[in-house]
């Protein structure tokens, strides 16, 4: 494996690690209380405000873990046992009349007195209707014990969980109709600069599609935000000012382009002036120029404006956010390791998250990293972290964030 080297030096760029504890410690401070109570049908991908404790065993009874016959091991010698009864799931079975058994299908109760299930393929039917077991048996075998998967007064769910289909049936199990969940944060969103014009528009001179606007839009709709759309911006700091006073009753002002330290960047210009800057510059390639601060006690995220910026900085650094302020705790996605198929003979001093893909086992990587190819992370389905400092030779172990694990 080629070593790690050296990081080279960042000057006053901030690490990732760095900028994500600030961002999420910001995050814990200004968390959304407010509550609604939904329906369970509604709360798919929702994040739980309460913890969900458990009212009732599960199950709320013995029962059978297989179609068979339930009898006390106790009765049975060797010989053929009378049936006494048949239960079906959902029937209230009468208590087993010794030294007999009872016909019992997957899910039922067991009746009081048995205390085993033999399944049916290891039992015959004699002509005579009385039933012979072919194998040992033991006391609990097939049998599901009350309150195998939760007890009266345990914790089922805590308070933070994102609910998504298994956790609606958890819930659903126990007999929740309704849930209580995290109010949605509210994002306003906007893009900056004069080039920019919405899609189905004509095309003028400099001119190029927002794509940034709707990746975002509908990102944050999955992460279940509420998104106010603030339109462009465009590059005048008299503007900028008005239209960011005007989003007050946002928990998040979100934006692209406009935060580096160019003259028409006046998003930047506008946050130093009226309110304040927590981040700024960052050792990440693509998206140095990620910006935290406030307007007028507004939080405010600067996304750069590059597109395959924008999804790296949202992905790692304002998803983490967003959901640590709904409550969420573990927010960092997971990320395995894999061998890569690829040389990266260069170290940079930023840490680098390219778009690559699985092939084979391993990641391989889009030809073209530019910051401003979104067809890479098209192409993609996951980022493949090279660390500082560190050059790879194909077959050295790179962590790889599955895609899925943060689009949502």
């Amino acid at each position: 494996m080629n070593p790690v080297g050296k990081p080279g030096k960042t000057g006053s760029l901030m690490p990732v690690e760095t900028a994500l504890a600030r961002l999420l410690e910001m995050a814990d401070a200004t968390r959304v209380l407010e509550r609604e109570r939904l329906p369970l049908a509604q709360v798919q991908g929702r994040v739980l405000a309460d913890d969900l404790l458990s009212t009732l065993d599960l199950p709320p009874w013995p029962n059978s873990a297989m179609d068979g016959y339930a009898l006390r091991t106790a009765d049975w010698t060797g010989e053929p046992l009378v049936v006494s009864q048949k239960i079906f799931a959902g029937q209230a079975p009468e208590p087993l009349k010794p030294g007999t058994c009872a016909r019992i299908f997957t899910g039922a109760p067991v009746p009081a007195g048995a205390d085993c299930v033999e399944m049916q393929e290891n039992a015959e039917v004699l002509a005579d209707e009385r039933v012979a077991f072919i194998e040992a048996i033991k006391p609990g075998q097939n049998i599901r014990p009350q309150g195998q998967e939760t007890t009266v007064g345990e914790l089922v769910l805590p308070a933070g969980t994102r609910l998504g289909p298994i956790e609606q049936g958890l819930a659903a199990s126990l007999g929740c109709a309704e849930l209580d969940v995290v109010r949605k944060v509210r994002v306003a969103v906007l893009s900056t600069g004069d080039e920019l014009i919405e899609p189905g528009q004509a095309l003028g001179p400099g001119q190029i599609y927002n794509s940034n606007r709707v990746l975002l839009c509908s990102w944050l709709q999955r992460l279940g935000c509420d998104v106010v759309d603030a339109g462009i911006l465009p590059d005048d700091l008299d503007t900028t000012r008005t239209r960011l006073g005007e989003l007050k009753d946002v928990d998040l002002i979100l934006s692209t382009g406009g935060v580096s330290v160019g003259e028409a960047d006046f998003l930047g210009i506008a946050l130093r002036e009226e309110g304040e800057l927590s981040l700024w510059k960052l050792a990440i390639k693509p998206g140095k120029p990620l910006t935290f601060g406030h307007f007028r006690g507004v939080p405010v995220i600067g996304l750069p404006g590059n597109p395959a910026s924008t999804l790296v900085t949202f992905a790692l650094l304002t998803r983490p956010y967003l959901l640590r302020r709904m409550g969420v705790r573990d927010v960092e996605p997971l990320k395995v390791q894999v061998p890569c198929g690829f040389d990266w003979p260069v170290a940079g001093n930023r840490r680098e998250y390219l778009r690559g893909r699985l092939e084979n086992g391993r990641a391989i990587i889009y030809k073209n990293q530019s910051s401003g190819v979104l067809r890479s992370a098209a192409w993609a389905d996951g980022l493949v972290e090279v660390l500082e400092g560190r050059t790879l030779v194909t077959g050295d172990s790179v962590s790889f964030i599955p895609l899925s694990e943060v689009l949502v």
